[in-house]
C-alpha cells in the first residue's frame, strides 16, 4: 500500500483521502464504491 502511496501525487492523493472520508461517513458505502469504480472505467 505504501508503494502504492508514493507512485500517487498530491492532487490524487488528496481526491484519495476526500473519497475515503465520504465513505466513512455515508450509511450507503456500497454506493459510493460503485461511482468510484465507474469513474475508473
Amino acid at each position: 500500500m505504501l508503494q502504492a502511496l508514493s507512485k500517487m501525487d498530491k492532487a490524487e492523493l488528496e481526491a484519495g483521502i476526500s473519497k475515503a472520508n465520504e465513505f466513512l461517513k455515508s450509511k450507503n458505502g456500497q454506493n459510493i464504491l460503485n461511482q468510484n469504480n465507474q469513474s475508473k472505467e
